[in-house]
C-alpha cells in the first residue's frame, strides 16, 4: 500500500472526470438524450468490460463464483447512483450554482465517505487515533473547500452581464430545491456504496491472481451497469417524448436546425467522452487499493479532485476571463484548500501504514 500514490491516482481520476464533457460539447446536430446514451454505452458498457478483460485474470469466473447477494447490491447501489446524476441538474435550475453546489456535492461527499465506516460500525474506532482523526479533518476541509469554490462560481455568474440583466435564478424554489439536492446527493453517494459492497468480488480477483492495482475492475462492470440502467431508461423516455431516434442514422435535432450532424464525427466524439468519463473510476479503483484501511476516503478525494480539475479546465477555457479579480482569487483560494485537503488525507492515511 502506498496513499500518496493512491492521491495521484485519484487526481488522475478527477482528471479525466472533469475531462469528459470537451469532446461532447463539440458533438453537434445531436438531442442531450442521444449523445448521452451514445456516450454512456462506453462509459458504463464497452469500456468497463474491455479494461477488466484485458487488466484481470479470468473476469468471467470471478464474476460467476460472486455471490448473488453480492452481483445484486452493487447493481442495485449503482443504480441509486444513477438517480443521484440525473437529478443533479434539476438542484442547479431551482437553487442556482453556489447553493445547489453546496448541498449536492456536500451531501455526495458525506453519504459516499461516512457511509461505509459507519454501516460496518468502525467509524469512531477510526475517529480514535491520529491518523483517523487527521483523515477526517481532511474531509472537513474538503467540504470547506467545495463551499468557496460554489461561492466563487456564484459571484461568477453574478457579473457576467446575462446574470446582472436577469433575476438570478429565475426559478429559484428553497423547497423543492432544496429537496432534490438532499436527494441528488444522498443518491449520488451510493457510488461509494456499490464499490464497498463489492469487496467479495474483489478478494476473488486476488485469488485469480489479478495484480492489486487492478483488483476493483470487476466490480465496476457489476455497479455501472446498475447506472446504465437507470439512464438507459430515462434516455429511452426522451427519445420517446422527443421523437428523436432518427438522430441515431443521421436526422438532425429541431433545436439544431441548420447544422451538420457529422455522424461519424459524432460516435467518435461520444466514445472519447464515454471512455473518458470512465477512465475516473478506472483510475479510482487503483488508488482506492492503495489507501489501506481509510479507504472509505477515496470518495472524498474523488470529489475533490473532480472539482479541483474542473475549475482548472474553466481556467484553460477563459470561462473566468470576464469575472472580477476578486472572484478570480476566490476560486484560487478555493482550489489550493482542495489541492491541501487531499495533501492531509494522503497523510492520515500514510501514517496508518
Amino acid at each position: 500500500m502506498n496513499p500518496l500514490l493512491g492521491v495521484f491516482f485519484h487526481w488522475l481520476g478527477g482528471l479525466a472526470a472533469a475531462s469528459f464533457y470537451v469532446p461532447y460539447k463539440r458533438i453537434r446536430g445531436w438531442s442531450w438524450e442521444i449523445f448521452w446514451l451514445t456516450g454512456g454505452i462506453f462509459s458504463w458498457i464497452v469500456a468497463p468490460w474491455i479494461f477488466a478483460s484485458l487488466r484481470t485474470n479470468d473476469l468471467f469466473g470471478v464474476l460467476g463464483a460472486a455471490p448473488g447477494k453480492t452481483l445484486f447490491w452493487c447493481w442495485f447501489w449503482g443504480a441509486m447512483w444513477g438517480f443521484g446524476g440525473l437529478t443533479f441538474g434539476l438542484t442547479m435550475r431551482y437553487l442556482g450554482l453556489s447553493l445547489g453546489m453546496a448541498v449536492a456535492l456536500g451531501l455526495t461527499t458525506v453519504i459516499g465517505t461516512l457511509g461505509p465506516p459507519i454501516f460496518h460500525g468502525t467509524l469512531f474506532e477510526l475517529a480514535a487515533v491520529t491518523s483517523g482523526q487527521i483523515t477526517f479533518a481532511g474531509i472537513l476541509v474538503t467540504l470547506v473547500g467545495i463551499v468557496i469554490v460554489a461561492k466563487a462560481g456564484q459571484a461568477k455568474e453574478q457579473e457576467t452581464p446575462t446574470a446582472i440583466s436577469g433575476a438570478g435564478v429565475a426559478e429559484f424554489n428553497v423547497k423543492k430545491g432544496l429537496a432534490i439536492a438532499v436527494f441528488s446527493g444522498v443518491m449520488s453517494g451510493c457510488f461509494a456504496w456499490g464499490l464497498d459492497a463489492g469487496q467479495p468480488i474483489r478478494d476473488l480477483s486476488l485469488a485469480a491472481g489479478t495484480d492489486p492495482l487492478s483488483q476493483g475492475l470487476p466490480v465496476l462492470c457489476v455497479v455501472l451497469a446498475g447506472g446504465f440502467t437507470t439512464n438507459f431508461v430515462w434516455c429511452l423516455v426522451l427519445i420517446a417524448r422527443n421523437r428523436s431516434a432518427g438522430e441515431f442514422f443521421g436526422r438532425v435535432a429541431p433545436e439544431h436546425t441548420g447544422a451538420k450532424s457529422g455522424l461519424v464525427r459524432n460516435y467518435l466524439l461520444a466514445a472519447l467522452g464515454g471512455s473518458l468519463w470512465y477512465f475516473q473510476f478506472f483510475f479510482y479503483t487503483m488508488g482506492e487499493s492503495q489507501m489501506g484501511r481509510y479507504g472509505f476516503s477515496s470518495w472524498t478525494l474523488h470529489m475533490a479532485s473532480i472539482i479541483l480539475f474542473s475549475t482548472l479546465w474553466g481556467f484553460a477555457l477563459r470561462e473566468w476571463s470576464g469575472s472580477s479579480g476578486r472572484t478570480r482569487n476566490h476560486v484560487k483560494l478555493g482550489i489550493g484548500t482542495l489541492i491541501g485537503a487531499t495533501v492531509v488525507i494522503g497523510v492520515g492515511n500514510y501514517l496508518a501504514t
